[in-house]
């Protein structure tokens, strides 16, 4: 959850953590209960990095990349869609006969997304933003991603500064949820 570098490293690393839950999952056969445990875990990991570069890397290529608002406001319907199949997900268990359908639809929109960051996003906002800028919006993109929320929630505001101001209580409230659940846990 927190790796260390500027914050387009950490937001890669992240990027490979959930691309590596997702081949669990591809390796697992149909209905297998831990497919469940895995899509938990993707959401959970894909929930604080989307709230922490909705928080801080999107003001960022606003401020600092040419035509940002454009970029920032396409990665964040992105979001929006992948939030909404989580929601869905989040409500099936493995043997559903609508799981495998949505995990597919997720997965495509996580790669995707991933895909037009990393290939697109990430270079211009390294070429316009200060070196320095970078590690310090590192620094707070780590710091918000241990206090984001784990689930899903559509409703939630996604930019600054509300985004900044209720992610925290929401965050606090889902890693009750999780510990007492045991939600993401191998049983």
């Amino acid at each position: 959850m927190g790796h260390g570098g500027n914050v387009i490293d950490e937001l890669v690393t992240d990027h490979r953590e959930v691309e590596e839950i997702f081949g669990r999952i591809e390796a697992l056969p149909p209905s297998d209960k831990n497919r469940k445990v895995y899509a938990d875990q993707a959401t959970m990991e894909l929930v604080r990095h989307s709230v922490a570069e909705e928080a801080y890397l999107y003001p960022a290529v606003r401020e600092h990349v040419a035509n940002g608002d454009a970029l920032a406001d396409k990665e964040i319907d992105d979001h929006s869609r992948a939030e909404r199949l989580m929601k869905d997900l989040d409500g099936c268990q493995a043997d559903d006969p609508d799981f495998d359908r949505l995990l597919g639809m997720l997965m495509n929109e996580i790669r995707s997304h991933v895909a037009d960051e990393e290939e697109n996003l990430f270079p211009r906002l390294r070429q316009a933003c200060p070196t320095d800028a970078l590690d310090q919006l590192g620094d707070k993109v780590r710091q918000a991603k241990k206090m984001a929320p784990t689930r899903p929630h559509p409703s939630a505001p996604s930019k600054p500064p509300a985004n900044k101001l209720l992610a925290p209580g929401a965050g606090l409230v889902d890693r009750l949820r999780d510990a007492f659940t045991g939600r993401g846990k191998q049983a």
